[in-house]
């Protein structure tokens, strides 16, 4: 679904907004959500996915998802579920990274922010069954893909893995529902 906003990319410079259009990063919370609100609505959407608060890796773009999702699905009165990943499984992950020194821009500290603690986390969807697919469009992604910033290089790795490999890293995907509420996801 596109509301109409342009990208506004990565990295630490959030450039002017294009010609006649707002960057998603700036735009109105009230505004935006009240455009999903409407397409919701006019979808007889029951459900809304979204991201977690952080974003799930704090890109300003997934941020403004995260609040926008959270207002439109009040308004649209539509259950919400926020993807994100175990806290405690991000830090299992990036210790030894950063010992080995496979990744160098992060810090323990800040790793430790990201995603959602594991008792918190309500729904867990197996994947695996679509990882090509799920690996494709991770591909045609290709601003983070390509990138050279924090995630780049290691989203180029997992990208290019063999497809087992991709299969087991890639292949849950978590959830975290506002509120507690646990249950199907689709009826």
């Amino acid at each position: 679904m596109h509301l109409g906003y342009a990208d506004s990319g990565h990295g630490p410079v959030l450039y002017e907004d294009p010609p006649g259009r707002t960057r998603f990063a700036r735009a109105d919370v009230a505004d935006a959500a009240g455009r999903l609100a409407a397409l919701l609505s006019e979808e007889h959407a029951d459900l809304l996915l979204s991201y977690d608060p952080q974003g799930g890796n704090r890109h300003r773009d997934h941020v403004k998802v995260h609040q926008v999702g959270a207002r439109a699905a009040e308004l649209a009165g539509v259950r919400v579920v926020e993807a994100t990943v175990p806290r405690e499984l991000g830090v299992r992950v990036a210790r030894p990274l950063l010992l080995l020194r496979l990744v160098t821009r992060y810090r323990l500290d800040e790793i430790r922010g990201y995603g959602t603690p594991r008792a918190s986390i309500t729904h867990r969807v197996d994947v695996r069954g679509y990882a090509a697919r799920k690996r494709a469009a991770l591909a045609a992604h290709r601003a983070a893909a390509s990138g050279t910033g924090r995630g780049g290089r290691a989203l180029h790795v997992l990208i290019r893995s063999p497809l087992p490999v991709f299969r087991a890293v890639c292949g849950t995907e978590w959830f975290a529902e506002p509120g507690g509420r646990t249950g199907e996801l689709v009826p």
